[in-house]
């Protein structure tokens, strides 16, 4: 289960989509994401997933990596699309004795809320498998950036983001490796009742937390080796510009976020 968590990945490649400038692709990111929660019927939903199929034929990720990122959230769409048929209310589906607990409104919700929730994740994964950390941290730096005016620490902000996110498989890397060891050794994680489960974690957790911290006491070392001091005064090697390319996706999406608005208005 931990190697199906791909979140923080990042994919080369010298596509379209990698081509684009990392700002572009973030607020693009929550054009997305305002036009897929104002999607409300059959024909919303298509156009949405006709982008993304578009989105990701053009990105070249491969479709193995973008299932692997689903897996984890099997559970969680499973336990909400059954919540969401069977508690929602309106005129059952059959007079039968299983069925008629289910309605065709829940029927319809269920549906969407699956389609909703693969759609939002598959459209964030989107995101950081085409763009490197590096980039991602300037661009949030730059989006961000009127917010200095307030005395916020943005490029702080945004580097411990960057940070995270980078350090998300590493970890899971080391939590793998520390759970095959354990389990060389006899460590039974599977069987027992909830609270015996959780005690065998404990042989997982404290070397986790030790080597989680060894790493970034080593990353500030290196940080401070190299003199950072902050954002003040910092220059970047590649400087962000937009292009004619940028500018055309930008309209694009923000005509698929008013687009989407008044579908859901007309309630198609």
């Amino acid at each position: 289960m931990l190697k199906d968590i791909t979140l923080g990945q990042y994919f080369p490649g010298d596509t379209p989509v990698h081509r684009l400038d990392p700002r572009t692709k973030i607020i693009c990111v929550v054009l997305y994401i305002v036009a897929l929660f104002c999607a409300k019927w059959f024909v919303s939903y298509g156009v949405i997933i006709a982008v993304l199929t578009l989105c990701v034929c053009l990105s070249r990720v491969p479709l193995r990596a973008l299932s692997r990122g689903l897996r984890p959230v099997y559970i969680i769409v499973a336990f909400t699309a059954l919540m969401n048929l069977f508690f929602t209310a309106g005129e059952p589906v059959s007079d039968l004795p299983v069925l008629r607990y289910i309605s065709q409104t829940g029927v319809y919700t269920a549906l969407f809320m699956v389609l909703r929730i693969v759609l939002l994740i598959t459209g964030t994964f989107l995101l950081t498998y085409t763009t490197s950390p590096i980039a991602l941290t300037d661009a949030l730096d730059q989006l961000l950036a009127p917010l200095k005016k307030l005395r916020v620490p943005v490029h702080e902000l945004t580097l411990m983001m960057s940070l995270a996110l980078r350090f998300i498989p590493t970890l899971i890397e080391e939590t793998d490796k520390i759970m095959s060891a354990q389990k060389a050794r006899g460590a039974d994680f599977e069987s027992g009742n909830l609270i015996r489960r959780a005690k065998a974690l404990i042989p997982i957790l404290v070397p986790l937390f030790v080597s989680a911290f060894r790493r970034a006491d080593e990353l500030a070392t290196a940080m401070e080796c190299r003199c950072y001091h902050g954002g003040e005064g910092r220059t970047a090697l590649y400087v962000l510009r937009y292009r004619a390319a940028d500018y055309a996706v930008l309209a694009s999406f923000v005509l698929l976020a008013a687009g989407q608005i008044v579908l859901g208005r007309l309630g198609w």
